[in-house]
């Protein structure tokens, strides 16, 4: 691994070690503004909204960008951001208003340092299919440790300290990370020789994914994931509850086994890719989640569900380095940030539908039955997708990205030609100094 590698991975586990905290600590201080569910859902909502609204757009914005500057300025951003709630908390003037803002800026600056990292590491790794498993399965274990293990609960500790404990905390891991990123080394890329307008660079982006069968399996399977996983997490606590007997600290356990399973996933992917190529491999993972679900939906004990989640957990953990490690591998330099977004953006949209679904099987027939819908559709998508993601695919797209030289277009709409990083001035350069500004 470059050393660079070494740095983004640092700055990457101290971020999502300072999400973690977020992620606990947002609700939590919601809950001291208000009793309203509805109120403390549009702060839960508000940080998926950049994603939906402006995901495909931002990819083109990231694809215009140099990819190391958009992540520190990003970075760099949130941390000033979060001093704002901080401050407001010390003064005793927050308000439910002002974290939805928050939330929504946070969401916007991830949506711009997420895309920017996914297509600045095949950069650094020279689009080199063992080194990016290698390295996804490192930070997707990162990121597993930080925010589902010790984030959560250091952000609660954080809360009990003072309502701006938590914030600043977060704020520092953001200052931290930006500036190991600002370190990073410089690696050539590719980059459009002719400008063309951002929304037309958008569809161009879009359409790539669409009309590539491998994309847009790729681009599915975390989108119908979402839908069949968000209806089991609108009635799980109270699944465990009701039919399992857990009280609220045997759910937090409950859910440590998934996040347990997602670690070991996150490890033995790249042996997967290895033993079974990455279509086959993809193909089990889907399998197995569907197996699991049913076994959470037919399970009569905690230990049961407990073992039925981290089953699960290390298959989705497993997915989501395989999947993201194989789209960097075979996606142009310079459609990347579109291609990376535009499949994101399919799996945040999907997750409201998954969540109402889950919501209405269980008020019109039983708490199970969004489980058992659940394992249904994962099952399907197993069928479907197993043909779009087949080790054939996939060898094939290896087989001509490296024959092309990680250049190409979307229809030929567009070409490339590698210049060295830090060389785009002008517009593109601005254009990330005023996002940054804007979010401050």
């Amino acid at each position: 691994m470059p050393t660079g590698f070494g740095r983004l991975w640092s700055a990457q586990t101290i971020s999502s070690l300072g999400d973690g905290v977020t992620q606990a600590a947002l609700p939590l201080l919601a809950l001291t503004l208000t009793r309203d569910p509805m109120a403390l859902a549009v702060v839960t909502a508000a940080g998926t909204l950049p994603w939906l609204l402006l995901g495909i757009v931002g990819g083109a914005l990231v694809d215009r960008w140099d990819r190391r500057r958009t992540m520190w300025i990003a970075d760099a951003g949130r941390a000033v951001l979060l001093a704002i709630p901080a401050a407001a908390a010390v003064l005793d003037v927050l308000s439910i208003a002002l974290l939805a803002a928050v939330a929504f800026l946070l969401g916007l600056g991830g949506l711009f340092f997420d895309t920017a990292a996914s297509a600045y590491l095949p950069e650094l790794l020279r689009r080199d299919s063992v080194l990016l498993e290698r390295a996804n399965s490192r930070l997707r274990g990162a990121q597993t440790v930080m925010s589902g293990f010790l984030g959560p609960p250091a952000g609660s500790v954080l809360l009990a300290l003072g309502r701006a404990v938590p914030l600043l905390a977060d704020a520092v891991s953001f200052l931290c990370s930006a500036l190991l990123v600002r370190t990073l080394p410089g690696v050539p890329r590719a980059v459009p020789e002719v400008r063309e307008s951002l929304p037309r660079q958008a569809r161009a982006g879009a359409s790539y994914v669409f009309r590539d069968r491998l994309l847009l399996g790729l681009a599915l399977r975390p989108a119908v994931g979402n839908v069949a996983f968000l209806a089991v997490d609108t009635v799980l606590a109270l699944f465990a509850h009701d039919r399992l007997g857990i009280d609220t600290y045997g759910f937090g356990l409950l859910l440590t086994a998934e996040a347990a399973g997602g670690l070991l996933g996150a490890v033995v992917a790249s042996w997967l890719g290895r033993r079974l190529g990455t279509g086959t491999a993809l193909a089990c993972t889907a399998a197995t989640e569907a197996l699991a679900i049913l076994g959470l939906a037919a399970a009569a004990n905690p230990y049961a569900a407990g073992l039925a989640l981290a089953v699960c957990g290390a298959a989705m953990g497993a997915t989501m380095v395989l999947g993201p490690s194989l789209r960097q591998a075979i996606v142009p330099a310079h459609l990347m940030g579109r291609v990376t977004s535009t499949s994101r953006m399919l799996a945040m949209c999907a997750a409201p539908l998954g969540a109402f679904l889950g919501g209405w099987l269980a008020t019109a027939y039983d708490i199970r039955t969004p489980i058992y819908a659940a394992a249904v559709l994962l099952l399907a998508t197993t069928a479907v997708t197993a043909s779009m993601t087949s080790n054939g695919r996939v060898e094939a797209a290896r087989r001509a990205a490296t024959a092309e030289g990680g250049a190409g277009g979307a229809g030929g709409a567009e070409q490339a030609v590698a210049v060295p990083d830090g060389a785009e001035r002008g517009a593109a350069g601005e254009g990330v100094g005023e996002s940054a500004a804007g979010a401050r």
